[in-house]
This record gives structure tokens, C-alpha cells and sequence, in this order.
């Protein structure tokens, strides 16, 4: 009898730690105050000061200067842009591409992307993780809708002859980007070549070469 009421003690204990979430706001706003330190975002604005300014942005109708190596350019509009998304979960972006330009693979850390294709063709695809990393992928069109689950490694890939252009939200005021190759080639000081040679089954050389890209 003792071991069955210790086992439903911690299935209750086990269940109330797997529903636990982040709580809801407990005020109408909290506009950052980017004038104070961040810590795990920002402190509130005096609600007094708070004005329409605070939840405004302008530009998302401006294309994106895709003239960049890998032909795509984010336009993100997150709690930088707008100080009244601090606490709120939720930010957007405008990503264009030129044509058979890609977004590279990438993860965002702390957030879910929905994303909904406004003009253009765009083959799009998320790797699974271990053990299997499936590539699951789709060419979308014009008025389609994908998700990339928070995470995983992901990308987008113009596959027409003119200029695609989608809009995304992401369940974060800061979801983060990851992109892989910046952040394996690209991190400063460098990962050691020889780490990255076994890695990637290649000649340190390979690896030098490719640090020297980014």
C-alpha cells in the first residue's frame, strides 16, 4: 500500500512538472524599457510614457536587398523593432529572395516559425534530430502555409525565375537564429580545424578554407 500511494505521489508530482509552463502576463503590457539592463528581456517602461509609437512598425511593405552571397534577406520585426512586444510571445518577419536564392539552414532556439508564402515558388525543408535527421520537404506556392517546429534545422530555397517574398511569425519576442554554417565556420575565436575535419570527414585544409569564407 506505502510503495502504490509513493508511486501516485510522484505520477501527480511527474504530471504537474510536464503541464508547467511560462505564466501569463499579469498586466495589459510591458513595453521594454531598452534604457534598463535585460536580463532574460527587458524591464517595463512606465505604463504612463507607454504611447502608440511603442506597438508601430513601418517597412514590411520594403523589399529586402537580396544582392548578398546567398540571395535572401530577413527583415525581422521583433522587440528591437517593437519595444510593446516585450513579453508577449510573438514577433514577425519579411523574408525576400532572389530568384534560386536561399534562406540557409538554420535553427531559431526559442521559437515555432509559420510561415506563408506572398509571392514566388519556394522549396522549403526541416531536418528531424537524432537518431535519424529525416529531411522532410515541400515546394510551395503562392498563398501557402509551412511550420518549422522550435529547434529543428531548417531552410527555404527560391526554385523560380523571379523574386519570392514570404511573411513568417515565431512564437517568441526573440526567437534567435542560428545558422549553421555562420555559427560552425564563422564562430570566433575558430573551432579547432582538426575538431571540425573529424566532424565533417574532410582535410583540415577544407576546413581552413571554409573558416576564411566566413
Amino acid at each position: 500500500m506505502a510503495s502504490q500511494l509513493l508511486l501516485l505521489a510522484f505520477l501527480a508530482i511527474s504530471s504537474s512538472i510536464a503541464l508547467a509552463s511560462d505564466p501569463s502576463s499579469l498586466q495589459d503590457f510591458c513595453v521594454a524599457d531598452k534604457a534598463s539592463v535585460s536580463v532574460n528581456g527587458f524591464a517595463c517602461k512606465d505604463s504612463k510614457l507607454v504611447d502608440a509609437n511603442d506597438f508601430f512598425f513601418s517597412g514590411l511593405h520594403l523589399p529586402g536587398n537580396t544582392s548578398n552571397p546567398v540571395g535572401s534577406r530577413v527583415t525581422p520585426v521583433n522587440v528591437v523593432q517593437i519595444p510593446g512586444l516585450n513579453t508577449l510571445g510573438i514577433s514577425v518577419v519579411r523574408i525576400d529572395y532572389a530568384p534560386w536564392g536561399t534562406n540557409p539552414p538554420h535553427t531559431h532556439p526559442r521559437a515555432t516559425e509559420i510561415l506563408t508564402v506572398l509571392e514566388g515558388s519556394l522549396q522549403v525543408g526541416i531536418i528531424t534530430s537524432n537518431p535519424e535527421n529525416r529531411h522532410i520537404t515541400k515546394v510551395l506556392q503562392k498563398g501557402d502555409v509551412f511550420v518549422f517546429p522550435v529547434g529543428l534545422v531548417h531552410y527555404q530555397h527560391n526554385v523560380g525565375n523571379s523574386n519570392a517574398v514570404v511573411l513568417a511569425a515565431l512564437s517568441s519576442q526573440n526567437p534567435g537564429a542560428i545558422t549553421v554554417a555562420n555559427t560552425v565556420f564563422g564562430s570566433k575565436p575558430d573551432i579547432p580545424a582538426d575538431v571540425l575535419a573529424k566532424a565533417f570527414q574532410v582535410d583540415s585544409n577544407v576546413v581552413f578554407n571554409l573558416q576564411a569564407k566566413f
